[in-house]
């Protein structure tokens, strides 16, 4: 009985031992996998992992950071010190470009660096060395910032090549720098009544609202919560080399005012002020010196004769004088200008001077109207005063411009006339106007304006030879008051 027993125990010790054995070999086996399985995601993906290990280092600097300025500690949502005096904020701007300053829209666009200061003592934290801490745009959103605007803005945008240009300072002891790259396109109000000789004012306003959902744009604030300023007076506006196309940068200044609204009260406002004088070269070569020689050709119709019609208005086909044409040159430089230039209600001076310029072309063509026409009065009362004969052929005594030339007439061939009774009447009653005035009759005197107005058509050639002085010392006196008044 006793070695039966043994025998069922041996049995079962023998059945039990392999089933052991297999199990105390199963943790070896995971082991060996997750090892392997480690060794082939360092040789495939050990980028991935380092990838991942920067990120989990980035966000853990960030925890730090802010468990180091305790920021969930406090409401950020509120200026720092509310409800008590009000909080300075330094402004510090450094223009980096004038991009585009633009006439027809009134505007122009500026590149700056702006620069915030305030103390904030929620973000103090303990430091050895004294050192401060920089941050990028994660952290801004988290607290609080000035949230300056710019006044009478079209648009603005912060740069965000390669990252936002964004850079938040943070000192031991709460000062807090905060600096943003910024391009603007903002209005400036222009006086063009002396364009192109004007200088333009132009100015950037900076004042403070608020964004925040507690708040909305009426509830900005004022000066009793937050007071702008010029953190160092006068030097607190840093320029850059800025060479502009159009104009002189002569002045970059700041300025301090205050903007009263009557629902909300006063507000702080800082003013980036320059003045721009503009270039004058490039308008004379485009402008005032064509314009000149437009007039000064049409002068030399007044050195042509005055029976050449053809010469003195010719349209291209002549060598000499083309007064029409000066007249649609100067209308197609009055168009050009106009159409570069904003809709204003106001004459400008270049169209004080284009204007004066084609009415001095204008006069040209009307001196030329007037000479020929009382040359044309004069040789045609001359060929009525005598008798030409059927057999006198015409058109030898004109010119090319179809006029009658007394000069080319030959009189001493025409027949003379005899006396008639009608003859007789006509020399007694000649004589009798020659004779003085008899008793009881009443002398008239002539008009001396029909006296001066047949002496001009009887010499019409005159016109000319006054013209030849008249014209260019009108013309250079009107450029000598010009100049003096707009330089």
């Amino acid at each position: 009985m006793r070695v039966a027993l043994l025998g069922l125990r041996l049995m079962c010790l023998a059945w039990l031992w392999p089933v052991s054995h297999n199990s105390s070999h199963l943790p070896n086996k995971r082991r060996h996998k997750e090892q392997y399985g480690e060794n082939t995601k360092q040789k495939h993906g050990g980028r991935v992992d380092l990838k991942m290990k920067k990120l989990d280092s980035t966000k853990s600097l960030l925890i730090k950071s802010e468990q180091l300025l305790r920021i969930e500690d406090h409401d950020f949502a509120m200026r720092p010190g509310f409800g008590s005096t009000a909080i300075p904020v330094g402004i510090d701007v450094q223009v980096e470009s004038i991009d585009s300053i633009s006439e027809v829209n009134m505007d122009f666009t500026m590149t700056l660096y702006l620069r915030h200061y305030w103390q904030d003592d929620r973000l103090a934290f303990p430091s050895s060395n004294n050192k401060s801490r920089t941050f990028d745009a994660r952290l801004v959103k988290k607290i609080w910032v000035p949230d300056v605007f710019f006044v009478h803005s079209k648009r603005s945008f912060i740069h965000d090549t390669t990252m936002e240009n964004i850079m938040l300072r943070v000192f031991p002891d709460g000062n807090i720098l905060y600096s943003v790259r910024i391009t603007v396109t903002a209005l400036c109000s222009m006086d063009f009544s002396s364009f192109p000789l004007d200088t333009q004012n132009c100015s950037l306003e900076l004042e403070s609202c608020v964004t925040t959902p507690l708040f909305s744009l009426k509830d900005a604030y004022n000066e009793n919560d937050l007071m702008l300023y010029w953190k160092n007076g006068n030097d607190s506006l840093r320029t850059d080399e800025i060479v502009l196309s159009q104009f002189f940068i002569e002045d970059f200044q700041p300025s301090f005012g205050l903007a009263f609204y009557s629902s909300t009260g006063s507000y702080n406002r800082l003013y980036i002020n320059f003045i721009l004088r503009r270039h004058i070269f490039f308008f004379m070569l485009q402008t005032y010196f064509p314009t000149m020689l437009m007039v000064m050709l049409s002068w030399v119709s007044f050195w042509i004769d005055r029976r050449a019609v053809p010469a003195r208005v010719s349209l291209g086909t002549g060598t000499k004088c083309q007064c029409i044409t000066t007249v649609l040159t100067m209308s197609t430089i009055i168009t050009g200008v106009s159409a570069s230039m904003p809709q204003v209600s106001y004459v400008k001076a270049v169209d004080i001077y284009l204007w004066a310029s084609f009415l001095f072309v204008f006069l040209s063509v009307i001196e030329y109207a007037a000479v020929n026409y009382f040359t044309t009065v004069e040789e045609m009362k001359k060929l009525k005063r005598a008798k030409i004969p059927n057999s006198y052929d015409a058109t030898q005594a004109m010119a090319f411009d179809g006029c009658f030339h007394d000069n080319d007439i030959d009189l001493t061939s025409f027949p003379e006339v005899s006396s008639t009774p009608n003859t007789e009447r006509n020399t007694q009653s000649r004589n009798s106007t020659v004779s003085g005035p008899t008793e009881g009759t009443r002398l008239r005197r002539k008009d001396p304006l029909k006296l001066n107005l047949s002496f001009i058509m009887s010499n019409s050639y005159m016109i000319d030879s006054y013209s030849r002085v008249i014209f260019p010392m009108a013309y250079l006196l009107f450029n000598i008051i010009y100049w003096s008044m707009y330089t």
